[in-house]
């Protein structure tokens, strides 16, 4: 399978994945060099100070790795990226987490533990040590691991908080990192809480919970620490409420934000500026007053999530899951796609 399809165009040494849809009952999968198609224009996304050009598939594993749904990214203090995937079933690696380098080549891979739960994955430094916190929607875990993916801690459903009666569900989707070394955890597939730890995991306290009212949320699938204004917030990406909702770092409500708001999923943050993939097929930037500057490759609506990948559309996202800053102000894409996508938005300067 050619990859005309394709938005932008990495160097020419670099290998293009353009895993296909379920085809004819099986997984129709190719790959050519990006050189191959070097002739095609570029595909620019955005307007003014925000425009990017748009490489699809610019992390490429291989071959015996196969993307499942892609779901969580982070880069490390060397540049070195990590992506979370649930891992296809036609995979002949049962690894979730795939690394790359600072130019996007393949690494290495490992946590076969996190095979079909990979979904949240933030990055943080503590003293001189970097740790990956994961959460596992399918064994319904937090995890901490080192860069290699030695286990440091891990958590379930936090019975100390008491409001897990009735068999209400825990699902964590996503964790935050406070200023003062606290972290909270959003069980965002489960019952909506958001529950915070010390940064040596001891339970502090539990706020949130389903609903619609202020200081309730109804799929609370990401969570950022935003420092940008005169008292930092904690930021929760009320997904099925179509907002974003601001909270104190000890959980009092402070705000909504709905405008321009889909489906938004999780956070990054770069200078005065919010960056929100929205899980319908759009990245949104927002400023300190929560006024939309950017919205880059807008495919909505999109009904492309199980299309072969012929039918993808040069520019457009179908899911962004999670999507982050990177250190040279370039965008990392990871999409919720059955075959996975990485996209890389390159700052055009």
């Amino acid at each position: 399978m050619s990859d005309h399809n394709a938005c932008g165009r990495a160097t020419t040494r670099r290998r293009f994945l353009t895993q296909a849809g379920l085809l004819a009952g099986g997984l129709a999968a190719g790959r050519v060099r990006a050189g191959d198609a070097s002739k095609a224009a570029p595909v620019i996304v955005g307007s003014g100070e925000h425009r990017y050009e748009c490489l699809h598939d610019w992390l490429v594993p291989p071959p015996e790795i196969a993307w499942g749904d892609t779901q969580g990214v982070a880069e490390d203090s060397e540049g070195r990226l990590y992506v979370t995937h649930t891992v296809h079933p036609d995979s002949k690696s049962p690894n979730a987490i795939v690394v790359f380098d600072k130019n996007g080549q393949y690494l290495h891979s490992w946590g076969a533990r996190f095979r079909g739960g990979g979904h949240g994955l933030d990055l943080r430094k503590e003293g001189g040590t970097e740790y990956l916190y994961h959460c596992d929607t399918a064994h319904r875990q937090v995890v901490k691991t080192t860069l290699d993916g030695t286990v440091v801690w891990e958590k379930g459903l936090p019975e100390e908080a008491g409001v897990y009666k009735d068999k209400a569900p825990f699902i964590p989707t996503n964790v935050a990192f406070g200023t003062n070394g606290d972290f909270y955890v959003a069980d965002g597939y489960g019952s909506d809480w958001i529950h915070q730890y010390t940064i040596k995991g001891e339970y502090v306290r539990t706020f949130g919970g389903r609903g619609t009212e202020p200081g309730k949320v109804h799929t609370a699938h990401g969570v950022w620490l935003d420092p940008r204004g005169r008292e930092p917030f904690l930021v929760v990406a009320d997904r099925s409420n179509h907002r974003l909702q601001y909270f104190t770092l000890d959980g009092k409500h402070v705000r909504f934000a709905a405008d321009g708001m889909r489906r938004p999923a999780h956070f990054s943050i770069r200078g005065g500026h919010l960056l929100v993939p929205d899980v319908d097929s759009v990245l949104t930037i927002l400023d300190e007053k929560d006024k939309i500057v950017a919205q880059l490759g807008d495919g909505h609506p999109s009904k492309l999530r199980g299309a072969p990948r012929s039918e993808y559309i040069p520019g457009k996202f179908i899911h962004p899951h999670d999507a982050q800053f990177l250190k040279n102000g370039n965008i990392l894409v990871a999409e919720w796609v059955p075959t996975g996508r990485l996209t890389l938005l390159r700052k055009i300067r």
